[in-house]
């Protein structure tokens, strides 16, 4: 079974998930990834190894723990006034993070450390919540727009899986015509 930290707002709990955090990312910079051991974690973050381990279990679901909290967005998608011009620019800036070597080892680690899946749903609902404030933007200004899920399946999904498996073609461009894609037929793209 998977453990999952439990924080607590403020308190030693969220303390302590913070100290490890930072200790993680700013390792990773120091000596790599390769080189991470819970004991030097623990030493960076001034807490015992075994805390490391009751909350997180093991190294791969810290660093999936890690992973999943680096994805979550710090802002909302930027307002550009129109679905279309909202959902290109936030795909292309999806498709440029993800894409990069840092988020392509975070969707790596956010996957390999959750054997139930909770971490990737976490990371879907952020691209949810994401479109759905876009969409909601459109709903105020009277544009016709797909439901969250078909965007989705037509931009999401696709950037995805080529991330994963087909990484080749992934630009800008690409990102855009599969936003375009998506809101055509709703009136988004007139």
């Amino acid at each position: 079974m998977s453990r999952k930290p439990m924080v607590r707002p403020g308190g030693r709990s969220a303390r302590v998930q913070q100290a490890v955090h930072t200790a993680v990312r700013e390792l990773q910079a120091e000596v790599g990834r390769a080189e991470l051991t819970i004991p030097l974690l623990a030493a960076r973050a001034g807490v015992t190894p075994s805390t490391i381990y009751r909350r997180w279990g093991d190294l791969q679901e810290l660093l999936s723990d890690v992973a999943v909290e680096h994805l979550r967005p710090d802002t909302p998608p930027e307002d550009h006034g129109r679905l279309l011009d909202d959902l290109q620019s936030w795909a292309e800036q999806f498709l440029e993070e993800m894409a990069s070597p840092a988020g392509r080892a975070y969707i790596r680690d956010a996957l390999l450390g959750d054997p139930d899946g909770d971490n990737a749903g976490h990371c879907s609902a952020y691209a949810a919540e994401q479109i759905g404030t876009m969409l909601a933007r459109a709903a105020e200004r009277g544009e016709d727009a797909p439901d969250a899920e078909t965007v989705m399946d037509r931009v999401v999904a696709p950037v995805m899986y080529r991330i994963l498996f087909r990484p080749d073609g992934l630009t800008a461009a690409y990102a855009r015509r599969l936003a375009q894609e998506a809101v055509e037929g709703f009136g988004a793209a007139r």
